[in-house]
Order: C-alpha cells, then structure tokens, then sequence
C-alpha cells in the first residue's frame, strides 16, 4: 500500500446524525490502526483563537533574550518554561529548536517516602512577565483542545466496541495535558538538519498546529517518509504509545521526525499532548478477536524504552532523557 498524504476526517461528522457518526467512528479507527496520523477538519476551534495563539508564540519568541530566561526550564522542578535552541534531545542528539512548555496549573507535590517520583511533574508553569495575555490565551486553547481530544478518546473507544467512558476515569477529571510551542530557526542550507529526530509520542494523542503554509513533519510509512505540510483548518492527529500499548498494537504509534526550515525562514509549530492522570493506566481495548488477529504488538524501538503501563513513569523518564540540566538542578537522585 502506497500513501501520498495522510487521510483527512471532519470531526463534525459526530454530530451529523447516527449513521454518519458510525462512518467517523469506523474511519477514525482505520485511520490510526493503518497509519497513525491524521488531518482533523471540522474541530470547532474559533479561527481567532487559532490567530491569537500563533500570534502570543511569536511575540514570546520575539522577548530579548534575558526575558525568555527569565522563565528558563531549569528554573522549574517541573520540565516546565523555556528551552533555548539545542537545550533538548531526541534520539540522543540535538533539537534545532527554541521552545516554551506548558502544562496543567496545579499545587507542586513534594517528595517523600511513598510518593511516586513522577508526582515531581505537578506543578505551576512559568509565565513570561512581558506578555500578561499569554496565560489567558494559551489556558483557553488547551481547555478547547483537551475537550476535542477527549470526544475523539470517545469516538475511538466506541469504534473498538468498548463503552463510550472507558477512557473517562482515565482523563476527564485529572488530565495530564502539555503544550510545546516551538520555534524551528532554519538551518538546512539546503541539506536537511534535525528539527526534531525520529521518535515517536510517549502519551495519548497528539494535536498539532504548524504555521499556515509551512511545512517540516515528515512521517514514516511502509518505510518511506511522508510530507505532513499543515492544511489550513485542520490539525495533524497522532496516537502514542500509551494508546498503542492499550490495544496490543492494533492502533500505530508511528516514527515522526521535523526536519528544520531553510536558513533564513523560521516555523512556529505548536504540539498539544493529551495525556491521562499521572497514576493512570490505560484501560484495555480492542479485545475481541476481529480486532486481536490484526494487532501487531508493540512497536519495537531500539532508541527508546519500552513503553510502562502507568503513564506518570513514561512521562518522568522522557523528561529526565530530554533535559539534563533540569535533571542535574532538581532530580539529581533519581539518575546514577
């Protein structure tokens, strides 16, 4: 099977009446069961919102230098904050990116005896002093988001032929989501140079905004490298692993990678991560055997670990491979 572009769904089609609701449903499950991606059409996300999200990313990116330090990651227990180009990796090498992380605001949880060590990930954000609309703008767009997320979580769960709330328990009331918004600077000149190396997402589902008219993710199928451009009015849908490891690898958690912009031109790109509670394991599906006698098993990924049933482990031990300055300043027991 031959692909030139990834499939495209309209998520209004779940309220369209019931037949149509069923045809999404069955084509959202082919679509991550063969591919793993997907363009998402139809979201209900307000086109001002999006604006205003894209244009709050490019105004952080704009501070002087001592603004975005100022709320530098390593200034936060929690992975959370600004990460300046080369302060990250993938595939054991460097990102050729700048980006600020944000997560869920809550009350931090000191360590101590019997207290998981990925509780260490709850906890505020850093917010840059020079743009006070930030919060309220990228607040608003991770709530619409997880919303999104969390009926597509539904969809799938039905198509699976498991109840609608299996994953309720899981995500609706102590959700883990992050936001990256990231800035690629180019630097392929023009042979192509990491933006970020092939991996593949380590949570749930995965929603992703680029810039209109800008391209860089690139996913692998069959082998080969597809182009995923952003297509105006959609998100680029990925599952992780977590949900692969719930269906014994009948829906694909698929290599990606982002391959820098051209020197002189630069990219925003901004990821949403929807993920379950931190002690939160994932429910089982796609039991029956129409659905077993198809599932592959786990993707098998000599550069990365296998995959922990509770998602809090996997969470702690991405971050503690992809920022070892905040590792060294804050959680220097957990590693030698």
């Amino acid at each position: 099977m031959t692909l030139d572009t990834l499939p495209v769904l309209d998520f209004s089609r779940l309220k369209a009446g019931a037949e149509e609701a069923a045809r999404f449903r069955d084509e959202l499950r082919d679509a991550m069961h063969e591919v793993g991606f997907l363009y998402l059409a139809g979201h209900g996300i307000p086109q001002e919102l999006t604006d205003s999200m894209l244009e709050v990313s490019r105004r952080f990116f704009e501070l002087p230098e001592e603004e975005k330090l100022a709320v530098e990651n390593v200034r936060s227990p929690q992975f959370r904050g600004y990460t300046r180009v080369g302060g990250e990796l993938t595939d054991g090498a460097i990102d050729w990116r700048e980006q600020i992380d944000v997560g869920v605001e809550r009350e931090a949880v000191p360590p101590g005896p019997g207290v998981a060590d990925y509780w260490r990930l709850e906890g505020p954000n850093l917010w840059p002093g020079a743009l006070p609309e930030m919060r309220g703008i990228v607040s608003e767009w991770m709530e619409r988001l997880s919303a999104v997320s969390l009926e597509l979580l539904r969809a799938l769960a039905v198509s699976l032929g498991a109840p609608e709330d299996t994953f309720d328990a899981a995500f609706a009331a102590r959700a883990f989501p992050v936001l990256k918004i990231v800035r690629y600077p180019g630097e392929s000149n023009p042979e192509p140079k990491q933006g970020v190396g092939s991996h593949r997402d380590g949570g749930v589902l995965t929603l992703l905004l680029v810039e209109p008219g800008k391209g860089g993710l690139q996913v692998e199928y069959e082998g080969q490298w597809i182009d995923a451009p952003q297509v105006p009015g959609t998100f680029v849908v990925n599952i992780g692993e977590m949900l692969e490891l719930a269906t014994n690898g009948y829906l694909k958690a698929t290599l990606h990678r982002v391959i820098s912009p051209l020197r002189g031109t630069d990219r925003i790109s901004i990821p949403f991560f929807y993920n379950p509670a931190l002690d939160a394991t994932m429910p089982q599906l796609a039991v029956s055997e129409e659905f077993q006698s198809k599932a592959r098993g786990l993707s098998v990924d000599p550069t990365n670990s296998p995959i922990l049933e509770t998602y809090g482990d996997n969470a702690l031990r991405y971050r503690i491979r992809a920022h070892p300055n905040v590792v060294e300043e804050h959680h220097s027991d957990l590693v030698g």
